[in-house]
């Protein structure tokens, strides 16, 4: 098997098909491109995701809690708690750990989160440290059950940028050589773009005006997410790729690398379709807090999900293993 998150067939034989639906509290199972699971609580829903950081070393604990509260966000959701667990190798360091839990700290001190509970150990299953971490949202019952879907025509719009995480991460672990080819400024725009890996306002903003849905873009880039949020709600897409933002930096990491920005993982940045009739409201409360944003494409009613450039139309496909791990 290959190394990063399962394939979509994988996931499907090997994980889903062993589920089985008991509880009726359960509202939203798992499912691809379902970012949260959602349990009935009466008049309120207890939205909870869980993600692992192991493709770094290097600002784990900050990533940790932006990528878990981008789950629950992308359910239009503000995230309430945290709960980290940490595996390190043997041979860690009593700081290390500490620095990790500092970086954490502060960074769900900015989105106004708890880190509620979780384990730590020194363990020998690990050659690095690993950490998974899971968020906790809540929101009325209504507000889910209600929720738009999307539909044919509906615009397709992404926040930020393509391979906004992978490109922190690799200035990060590739400093030194990147750094004498393309100098400072370029490593410190890269390692910067971490700074913006959170879409919990998005996410906050776009559920109040109703938009049809979202989907936070992590491991498979922009293209995996919007492959799977296609295949989540049964539509085609169009997606013009000039309309893609790319960062200076990530088009200098990725031409380095020799790898595809669009199939780099990219938290930081979330898919959004939603009704032209609300595009301009949507366009407006972004500008206002001064969130990047680029309208790419829309949904359509056909079975294929298509990739047009200036120069060739392809189909886009499933994700694999994410670019970054070529790198890293």
């Amino acid at each position: 098997m290959k190394v990063g998150k399962l394939t979509t067939e994988q996931l499907k034989k090997l994980v889903f098909s062993t589920l089985n639906k008991k509880r009726k509290e359960v509202l939203i199972r798992p499912n691809i491109g379902e970012d949260c699971a959602v349990v009935d609580f009466g008049e309120y829903v207890c939205v909870m995701s869980t993600d692992p950081i192991t493709g770094t070393a290097e600002e784990i604990g900050k990533l940790a809690i932006h990528i878990t509260c981008n789950d629950i966000a992308s359910s239009g959701v503000e995230p309430i708690g945290i709960m980290l667990t940490i595996m390190a190798p043997k041979g860690t360091k009593e700081e290390e750990i500490k620095k990790i839990m500092e970086d954490a700290s502060n960074e769900a001190d900015k989105l106004n989160v708890d880190i509620i509970g979780g384990h730590t150990e020194i363990t020998s299953a690990v050659n690095r440290i690993v950490i998974s971490s899971t968020g906790i949202g809540k929101q009325l019952k209504r507000n889910i059950l209600n929720k738009n879907i999307p539909r044919e025509g509906d615009v397709i719009v992404l926040t930020k940028g393509a391979g906004i995480e992978g490109t922190g991460i690799i200035c990060f672990e590739k400093e030194d050589e990147l750094k004498n080819l393309y100098g400072e400024k370029i490593i410190n725009e890269g390692k910067s773009l971490l700074d913006k890996i959170s879409v919990v306002k998005e996410g906050i903003i776009a559920g109040k005006i109703g938009v049809s849905c979202m989907h936070d873009v992590t491991e498979g880039g922009v293209l995996g997410a919007i492959w799977e949020m296609c295949t989540l709600y049964n539509l085609g897409c169009v997606i013009y790729e000039d309309k893609i933002k790319i960062n200076n930096s990530t088009s200098v990491v990725c031409n380095h690398f020799n790898i595809n920005p669009l199939r780099l993982i990219s938290s930081g940045s979330m898919i959004i379709g939603v009704d032209k009739c609300k595009l301009n409201k949507l366009k407006c409360e972004f500008e206002k807090e001064n969130i990047e944003f680029c309208i790419i494409g829309e949904f359509n009613r056909c079975n294929k999900k298509v990739l047009i450039s200036s120069e060739f139309e392809e189909e886009i496909v499933p994700p694999e293993s994410d670019e970054l791990y070529k790198v890293i």
